[in-house]
């Protein structure tokens, strides 16, 4: 997920919005609402609006901390959502119950939790155990070793899954949702294309690429876990694999920070910092048609109307 920023009715409140690629559409998100925009088997676009659940409590705005609460938040609001979508678009049975579909939902977020722990966290570091003898006893070493393994599982990941036939229409919806929200962003930098207006035509205009995307957040995930890990000395392997788990909230919500400023910057350091993300997101996005442009449209024009309506946008999470 990525997130724009503009003029909330021209007086001059920035109101920040984000999005997500789901089956047959593209969910966007304000401060108060999402919308989701699915594809019908009639060609038609459904449109759901649902509140989101406002941060209670001090410790959930904290810098670093809100990082952790706001990709665990997207992380169930992102799967939620593909549920759903996957219902309106015809993919599946809407008859499943609600108390089916809340295990369902949660089994996933734990199995995708696990998978993304051991796969690009342990895993990482059993292989890297490999290469102590080749180091000279240089813990510090291992960890930059182990670094590049991760980023070269997650490239390889990214590769497979851009690879199944399936997922390329879900990799068009994410360049739709980008191309939208680049081209709504555009208004308030000053770089209008016909006054930045929300049109098909205009959209197709920008860049199917974002550095607020999730797949840039996941990369830099990957370059602040390696410079961690550096000054976590040790070669034993089970408490490698204990420093990794215990340390990863911390990783996250860093790197959530990093890809807020990031975000809200431009300049030779912010494209440096951004630029590996960028070409993974090559990979991950793919240029929409005139239609799956139309759908990102509906859910952006959705959230923008909702929260007008209820008071202008807000601050939402830059990853998903």
């Amino acid at each position: 997920m990525n997130a724009g920023k503009n003029d909330a009715g021209g007086g001059g409140l920035q109101a920040y919005y984000g999005g997500q690629a789901v089956m047959e559409g593209v969910m966007m998100r304000g401060k108060k609402i999402c919308v989701l925009a699915v594809r019908t088997p009639d060609k038609g676009i459904a449109i759901e609006k649902r509140e989101l659940k406002q941060s209670a409590g001090k410790i959930r705005k904290l810098p670093v901390i809100r990082g952790v609460f706001a990709f665990v938040d997207s992380l169930v609001l992102g799967l939620k959502t593909h549920m759903r979508s996957a219902e309106l678009a015809g993919l599946e049975d809407e008859e499943i119950d609600k108390k089916t579909t809340d295990r369902l939902l949660y089994g996933s977020v734990a199995f995708a939790i696990l998978l993304a722990v051991g796969l690009f966290m342990l895993l990482p570091a059993w292989i890297g155990s490999f290469f102590k003898n080749h180091l000279g006893g240089n813990t510090s070493l291992l960890g930059v070793v182990e670094g590049f393994i991760r980023i070269g599982i997650f490239i390889l990941y990214v590769v497979i899954i851009a690879s199944i036939g399936e997922i390329k229409k879900v990799f068009q919806y994410h360049g739709a949702e980008h191309k939208t929200i680049n081209c709504y962003e555009s208004a308030g930098k000053g770089g209008r294309v016909d006054g930045g207006e929300l049109s098909v035509p205009n959209v197709k205009n920008f860049s199917r690429l974002h550095k607020r995307c999730g797949t840039s957040f996941l990369f830099i995930v990957m370059v602040v876990s390696m410079v961690v890990f550096i000054f976590v000395r040790t070669d034993i392997v089970w408490l490698r694999f204990l420093s990794r788990i215990l340390l990863l909230p911390f990783i996250a919500g860093f790197s959530y920070e990093v890809i807020k400023w990031a975000g809200r910057r431009e300049g030779l350091l912010v494209d440096i910092v951004s630029f590996p993300g960028m070409c993974i997101q090559r990979m991950t996005t793919a240029e929409p048609d005139d239609g799956q442009i139309e759908t990102a449209i509906a859910a952006l024009r959705g959230v923008l109307e909702s929260e007008s309506e209820s008071g202008g946008g807000g601050e939402t999470p830059e990853a998903s």
